[in-house]
């Protein structure tokens, strides 16, 4: 049958080339719906912002191979495809600035429509057979090259290249839809129960050691319900235990722990929380969230943004750095609530000392050195019982009863254990009688909103924070004291503490899973990663709120992902609370769910095998830090039992051996230095490294005095970043450049203490700075001034010619 008695099949999907032909737009296939929603601005007004089209990955699709008997209508209808012809035309079709510009205008930038052509190629040539409509247009624009009047013409192919784009990219078919649920400016509307009342809000300010804390709890004790929502279990724990000893009946709520107060189990009208786990559908009188200011939080953000915008309490009692303050009004302006401020001084006074400590010998009873490191934690603990002193520990990764029970110590005034060492743990959640705080270091590593890792001087808000323990109300210091080991770091102390607190801008959010749902149905072929990334990228805030980082769950969404679990499932084994960096809690949490995949529930003979209890106590530091993650196995376990109780069914069980893990545990950090000996001693020579970090940068500060102590030979881990210490003399030059120091100072202070810091740090030895100052001699005494200058690239040249001489 000829071609021409198929009019209808031709003219149909030619009409765009056509009218490309005359010098107008197609008007034929219509616009997609991205095709609007991409040419919107990408403003906070309304407009719709750009996404990054490199997070989506094309679906792909397998090449037509014929119908069932094999036929191919279109070259029955025809002739067959030359393939050569069509590739070249195809090729001629992937030039034309008429076809790139309609691609853009349905959503298909340059590099979709790159990935878009390049897909549609592939089927095209590795087809047997195409559609009859398809191999009808590419007959006749093959057979009509050269002619004077063609029928056919390239730019027909567009309505079926647009087609192709759209089943391996699904997402520009729904992208207003994606937007609209990708919508973030307005939180205040997610929650009605609250929209439906009208609270009364009252911002506890002040700084720590203030007070602020104390009048809301007294308000929420007076209540007939109430919520407290803290940051810390070990702070929900403090709130818990002071209600029910104050005879009001308070439930605890965590992530890995619910206590009843009532013996029957019911729930009583006061709850205290860790934030996360706040309700926003019960009603209570009286809601207190503590540390406000951490809504700027990078990772934790959005669990204080939920808590202010949708607790259902006639009171939100709110507290917290006063450089928050301004960010709530603006919030509660936009629900209509007023903000009513209370603000409050500090109860005892602290004084930055003009001298640093300098020495360990110079400890007194109720000093509290701050470390930034695991690292520098063991090192300086070894140090002070060579003094014949005792110290308490406390940092991170310790199980909250062990830090309860170090900080239980270093208060006892009958123990004699009278100094403690501590990270920056112990700015919040912990009761402590310290009389002066010691910055060890005033460099710490840190994550930015982007998830990047970065070594910078502590903020003024974390300095003041830690600095405020000393001297706490009611103890027996009622004046506090701090100060660093070293006085290089005394007069930047000074400068970080005496700096304004900058304003909370921006409150955190995240999505949820009933928006990832809503994601997955319309992209049903994406990762639960790749979701979450397209979900990012389309989401739209206003200056007031950011999106959360998000990369702790995307790391667990790509471990996981193997493994056949249905979205909310899997949603949920991704927000659990693990830290990515142990091997071991990430490795328990695949096994979870492989196991939980299999519909096998995870026992407590099956999880006692998995981590080999009972276990021993520690002989030295890494089996310490096995223990540690082990109790983060049975945490994860609790965590998710809540979750999934048929699957985890022996979380009581689970509990009572965690409690004597965390027993295990204390009895290992009492006797730490044993273990850093043990560890030490069993090392190879020449390594001081107790145990390996994310950020070798800050190394242990060695006493000044004990010269000893500073030609501990490194690993070459921290010899690599020994050349990145231009970050640390960048930071320490923004300091000084703030405080007004003339440039010539500044360039002798740079110079000067360099070499003295890495030394100290560890990040240098004498042997290392001895090798660098005898290379560097060579090198002037050969005329080679550094890599890549003239007189070296002229030196290199004569060398050359005097070989091929």
């Amino acid at each position: 049958m000829s071609r021409c008695a198929w009019p209808l099949l031709r003219r149909l999907p030619a009409r765009a080339g056509l009218a490309l032909r005359h010098g107008r737009p197609a008007a034929a296939p219509p616009p997609s719906p991205a095709s609007s929603a991409s040419s919107a601005s990408s403003s906070g007004d309304g407009g719709s912002r750009v996404p990054d089209t490199s997070l989506f990955v094309p679906v792909p699709l397998k090449p037509g191979l014929g119908g069932a008997a094999g036929e191919d209508v279109g070259a029955e209808l025809t002739r067959p495809l030359d393939k050569g012809e069509v590739l070249k035309n195809l090729n001629k079709f992937y030039k034309r600035k008429e076809i790139q510009r309609l691609g853009a205008e349905n959503g298909l930038d340059a590099r979709l429509f790159h990935q878009a052509f390049i897909s549609f190629r592939k089927y095209i040539m590795e087809s047997s057979s195409v559609s009859a409509d398809l191999h009808i247009i590419l007959n006749d624009i093959c057979c009509d090259a050269g002619k004077v009047c063609p029928v056919g013409h390239v730019d027909d192919l567009f309505p079926f290249f647009l087609r192709h784009a759209k089943q391996i990219f699904p997402m520009l078919d729904c992208m207003d839809d994606l937007r609209k649920i990708s919508d973030l400016r307005l939180p205040p509307n997610w929650y009605p129960d609250a929209r439906a009342i009208q609270r009364k809000i009252i911002f506890h300010a002040g700084p720590t050691n203030s007070g602020k804390t104390y009048h809301a709890i007294q308000r929420f004790l007076s209540a007939k319900s109430g919520i407290y929502c803290g940051p810390l279990k070990l702070l929900a724990h403090e709130i818990f235990q002071k209600t029910n000893d104050a005879n009001v009946p308070c439930d605890l709520v965590t992530g890995e722990e619910r206590v009843f107060a009532n013996e029957d189990a019911r729930q009583a009208p006061h709850i205290a929380c860790t934030i996360e786990m706040c309700s926003t559908n019960t009603p209570y009188e009286v809601a207190v969230i503590d540390e406000i200011q951490m809504i700027r939080d990078p990772a934790r953000g959005w669990a204080w943004t939920r808590a202010l915008l949708g607790l259902c309490a006639e009171e939100i009692h709110v507290c917290g750095e006063a450089a928050a303050i301004d960010l709530v009004t603006e919030l509660m302006y936009t629900t209509g609530e007023e903000v009513e401020v209370r603000n409050y001084k500090r109860l005892t006074p602290l004084t930055v000392l003009d001298y640093a400590l300098e020495s360990l010998d110079n400890l007194r009873p109720g000093d509290c050195i701050v470390c930034f490191s695991k690292n520098d934690i063991y090192s300086v603990s070894r140090q002070i019982e060579a003094r014949g002193l005792e110290c308490a520990v406390i940092y991170g990764s310790l199980p909250p009863g062990t830090k309860l029970e170090q900080a239980k110590k270093f208060n006892d005034p009958d123990d004699p254990c009278k100094i403690l060492v501590a990270t920056d743990a112990i700015g919040m959640g912990l009761n402590l009688c310290i009389r002066r705080i010691i910055f060890n270091s005033i460099v710490k590593p840190t994550v930015n909103e982007k998830g990047e890792k970065e070594i910078d001087s502590i903020p003024t808000s974390q300095a003041l924070q830690i600095a405020g323990r000393a001297g706490r109300f009611g103890s027996s210091f009622q004046q506090g004291e701090v100060t660093t080991m070293y006085r290089d770091d005394l007069v930047q102390l000074k400068e970080i503490l005496s700096e304004a607190v900058p304003p909370v801008k921006a409150a955190g959010l995240h999505p949820t899973p009933e928006q990832i749902e809503m994601f997955a149905y319309h992209l049903p072929d994406a990762t639960l990663s790749n979701l979450i990334d397209i979900f990012v990228s389309l989401s739209q805030v206003d200056g007031m709120y950011f999106v959360c980082n998000i990369d702790d769950f995307k790391f667990l969404a790509d471990m996981i992902q193997h493994i056949p679990l249905n979205l909310r499932s899997r949603y949920v084994f991704c927000t659990a609370p693990l830290n990515r960096k142990e091997p071991f809690v990430c490795t328990t949490l695949l096994k979870f769910a492989r196991q939980f995949s299999r519909n096998e529930p995870l026992t407590f003979d099956w999880l006692c095998r998995h981590t080999k209890w009972p276990l021993a106590a520690p002989k030295n530091i890494k089996e310490l830090v096995h223990l540690e993650a082990v109790h983060d196995v049975f945490d994860l376990y609790l965590w998710l039992s809540y979750r999934f109780m048929d699957m985890f069914p022996d979380a009581a069980l689970v509990r009572d051996i965690q409690k004597q893990l965390d027993d295990i545990i204390q009895v290992g950090v009492r006797n730490i230095t044993k273990l850093i000996r043990a560890s030490q001693s069993a090392a190879a020579p020449g390594t001081a490294e107790v145990v390996s970090e994310d950020f070798p940068l800050s190394r242990t500060k060695r006493d000044a005095r004990v010269a000893s102590d500073r030609h501990a030979a490194k690993s070459p881990e921290a010899l690599s970043i020994a050349v990145e210490a231009p970050a640390l003399r960048r930071a320490r030059n923004t300091r000084a450049s703030r405080s007004g120091m003339r440039q010539e100072d500044l360039k002798s202070y740079g110079r000067g203490s360099l070499a003295n810091r890495l030394l100290r740090e560890g990040l240098l030895t004498q042997e290392m700075l001895k090798q660098l100052e005898s290379e560097w001699q060579d090198q002037h005494r050969n005329g080679r001034y550094g890599f890549g200058s003239k007189r070296d690239e002229q030196h290199s040249s004569k060398e050359t010619g005097k070989k091929r001489k």
